[in-house]
């Protein structure tokens, strides 16, 4: 209990900074993720060897024919001029390593693309923005933003299909734990898939670079047993909560420009280009993952978004300290 008293102490200044969880992809909890990971294991075995055995015929040469006492140190030790064996051998030797690697690696993408989703499988469509991801169940007429919900896979058998594509430039889909990276390219249509073995968060990010906020553009999988995700699928269908207490709030919304961008099921707000908003406090973090979802950093946000994420599309709306304050109160309504 003292440890994690002095854990939060120490980490209750930076609460309110951007957060980069950074997830291990040696520790895969998905089929995908565990494929890549005998990759990368035979890799780094084969190079580790390369490395030792090369190494240590330098280390071998230097002492083996190093200047001895009473040597004669202006006299040119004897030239030795070519090894036919030796040619061939460390000719030879690195094409076969690489035509394994090529092999191996041949052999996993195949596996991995060409896996037959099970009927059951939920299907979702993730869109790259700059910078944000759309989130839509077309199954079960879900649009969310930043965050996959998935139901939890531990046999293997509960597969996400996650169709791939981008509105702008090209960004690249990683989940670190869960598969390798895939691109978003505009104009084209890529597939990739994942079933998380275990319940819990998997943090992950645009792996490409895409402009200014790159390194802002997180995402995270948060897998979780099929009741608990249907559940959540049927409440993220439901209209927002009209909540009688925050009527002003919601009349000072609906008059600004917000409603041309993003979407508020039930309400007039019917925009397309930024997130829906209709169950925004049901996420966990704003900004694409850039802060953590509460009352500080969300008033922050619609006060000036330049302010935490420079270069992103929303603007200041120029708020007098009610309005913000309204307006605020009506989006804590919307879980």
């Amino acid at each position: 209990m003292l440890i994690q008293a002095v854990i939060a102490l120490l980490q209750a200044p930076y609460a309110n900074l951007p957060q980069y969880p950074v997830a291990n992809t040696f520790d895969p909890l998905a089929t995908p993720g565990q494929a890549e990971k005998g990759i990368a294991l035979l890799t780094i075995a084969i190079t580790t060897g390369i490395f030792v055995v090369t190494a240590g015929l330098i280390v071998y040469g230097i002492w083996r024919y190093r200047i001895r006492p009473g040597d004669d140190a202006t006299q040119e030790p004897p030239q030795v001029y070519g090894s036919n064996q030796i040619e061939v051998a460390w000719t030879v030797i690195p094409i076969l390593i690489v035509f394994v690697l090529i092999g191996v690696s041949v052999r996993v993408i195949a596996a991995v693309q060409n896996a037959s989703p099970s009927q059951s499988s939920v299907k979702l469509q993730l869109i790259g923005h700059q910078w944000w991801w759309t989130v839509n169940y077309p199954q079960f007429g879900v649009v969310t933003a930043n965050e996959i919900h998935v139901p939890v896979s531990p046999d293997g058998k509960m597969v996400t299909e996650v169709r791939l594509e981008s509105v702008d430039v090209a960004h690249s889909f990683w989940i670190p734990q869960l598969a390798g990276k895939m691109d978003l390219i505009p104009n084209r249509i890529n597939y990739t898939w994942i079933d998380p073995h275990q319940p819990g968060v998997y943090y992950g990010n645009c792996a490409e670079y895409c402009g200014t906020q790159h390194a802002n553009m997180l995402l995270r999988v948060i897998a979780q047993p099929t009741a608990d995700f249907n559940r959540w699928a049927y409440e993220q269908k439901q209209p927002a909560v009209d909540d009688p207490n925050a009527a002003e709030g919601k009349k000072a919304f609906l008059s600004l420009a917000c409603v041309n961008c993003h979407l508020i099921k039930g309400t007039p707000s019917a925009g397309v280009f930024g997130p829906d908003l209709t169950h925004l406090m049901s996420r966990q973090t704003i900004g694409a993952g850039v802060l953590p979802l509460n009352h500080e950093n969300l008033r922050a946000w619609v006060n000036d978004p330049q302010q935490i994420k420079p270069g992103c599309l929303m603007p200041s709306m120029k708020l007098t300290g009610p309005e913000l304050d309204h307006v605020v109160a009506y989006l804590e309504t919307l879980h």
